[in-house]
């Protein structure tokens, strides 16, 4: 297990050294382009637009299918733009590296390593804030000075995939809203089914970041926490009575694995795989975005079983959930100003027609359209998104975690040592929050941070 925590470490730092590599030869000479997106037409087509554009996707199992059906669709409106999908497994490391490169192709997913005054390095501006963030949401998310550089695939709500048919056989008939009331439904699964309570997918690795994304609009009704308020907040992951805030998710994850409900060996978890077993029952409870429900579904006979609920928390008397961008779509600065036009129609198209979040169990970008019946456990949820940070403090949230070595969102080894220390009980989650909370400071410290 600990070995498996030092190549986790050695990842981590691959991961996190984008940062100050700095621009590359020949994005200085790449051309400028005026896309304006927002004007682009998608139902005229054109045929005289003519480009051949490399995307680089996390989605390795859709190449084949969903998106080779996506370039065919397209092409009914625009025949001369020609399109190759490649799919990366170990996406955040394997783009971060190749983002570098400069030639790596013309549309990607942007990694969570790129910091926001980073972004002009490596990506296109597609539009400017203040127009397309009344027709678009999440567009804070990839923004600095002004200018957006990622248009999202889909929104997430974060939550909680489980079978419904198992939690229905452990006697289990209303969603848990606290902590507490979680981890006495997971017990009640492990006495009366034969099912995993909760699986964690510590091998994976990646998937462990899942839990990162609950600390912030979810854990504390906050929607400045991410960007702001854990910025100026003094030891952030300290426990608090009410089991609210970042130690009240990190806890439940804790809590689970020392009293043995999940898998017995961590080591031996298979992602793949776990969506068959969450399938046909043998797993009962997943903590992931609702990115992954359409994938459990779709991975065996029993798509009905598969539901969604949100997270166990409730901040005085209200249930919220986070609700962020997935992957954004970003434009390669170095790209051809053809490629780059022809980029910025794909993308549009990708987000505006082609379906894909309202399909993937999504939230879709466009502002008011309609919502996945994945998320209709939500209906008395309040959805929290993010707001950005102020003015001059756009990369202090990454700098903070960057030099801490928590990488929240980006890396998994901080999780992965909840679930190893509750294993071996080598140390408590309170021992961990301090720990964390020591670096933290540390960090608040060498960047003159206020702290309140």
């Amino acid at each position: 297990m600990k070995k498996n925590l030092i190549a986790f470490a050695v990842l981590a730092s691959m991961v996190t050294g984008l940062t100050g590599c700095g621009q590359t030869e020949t994005n200085k000479e790449a051309p400028s382009v005026n896309l304006d997106y927002l004007n682009i037409n998608l139902d005229e087509g054109n045929s005289e637009i003519t480009a051949n554009l490399k995307v680089i996707t996390h989605r390795t199992d859709l190449v084949n299918t969903v998106f080779a059906d996506y370039e065919k669709e397209f092409q009914k409106l625009y025949p001369n733009i020609d399109i190759e999908f490649e799919g990366i497994t170990n996406y955040e490391g394997d783009m971060t590296t190749r983002l570098s490169s400069g030639d790596w192709g013309d549309i990607c997913m942007i990694p969570a390593t790129v910091n926001k005054s980073e972004l002009s390095m490596y990506f296109e501006p597609i539009a400017d804030y203040d127009d397309i963030s009344s027709k678009y949401e999440f567009m804070a998310e990839k923004m600095y000075d002004g200018k957006v550089y990622g248009i999202p695939s889909m929104g997430n709500v974060m939550g909680v995939i489980y079978n419904k048919a198992v939690w229905e056989s452990a006697g289990i008939t209303e969603s848990p809203s606290t902590p507490e009331e979680f981890i006495d439904d997971l017990k009640k699964i492990k006495e009366n089914t034969d099912a995993i309570p909760l699986y964690t997918n510590y091998s994976a690795g990646w998937t462990l970041t899942a839990w990162d994304a609950y600390i912030g609009g979810t854990a504390t009704g906050d929607e400045g926490f991410m960007n702001n308020t854990i910025v100026h907040t003094s030891s952030p992951f300290s426990k608090k009575d009410d089991s609210t805030g970042p130690y009240a998710v990190y806890n439940t994850l804790y809590e689970a694995v020392a009293n043995g409900l999940t898998e017995d060996d961590p080591t031996t978890t298979d992602w793949e795989g776990s969506k068959s077993r969450m399938n046909n029952g043998e797993i009962a409870t997943m903590v992931l975005g609702n990115w992954a429900v359409s994938q459990v579904k779709s991975a065996g006979e029993n798509p009905d079983d598969i539901a969604y609920m949100p997270f166990p928390i409730t901040v005085n008397g209200q249930q919220y959930a986070t609700t962020n961008a997935d992957y954004m779509y970003g434009i390669n600065v170095n790209s051809s100003a053809d490629e780059k036009q022809a980029s910025a129609i794909f993308i549009k198209w990708l987000t505006e027609k082609s379906g894909y979040a309202f399909k993937q169990g999504g939230v879709p970008a466009v502002k008011g359209a309609e919502y996945p019946d994945v998320l209709s456990d939500f209906s008395d949820v309040k959805l929290v998104i993010d707001s950005p940070a102020p003015a001059g403090e756009e990369d202090l949230f990454a700098k903070i975690n960057n030099e801490s070595e928590l990488s929240l969102n980006a890396d998994y080894t901080h999780v992965a040592r909840i679930i190893e220390s509750a294993i071996d009980h080598s140390e408590t989650m309170e021992e961990i929050a301090q720990s964390w909370n020591d670096v933290w400071t540390s960090a608040q410290e060498s960047n003159n941070v206020t702290v309140n």
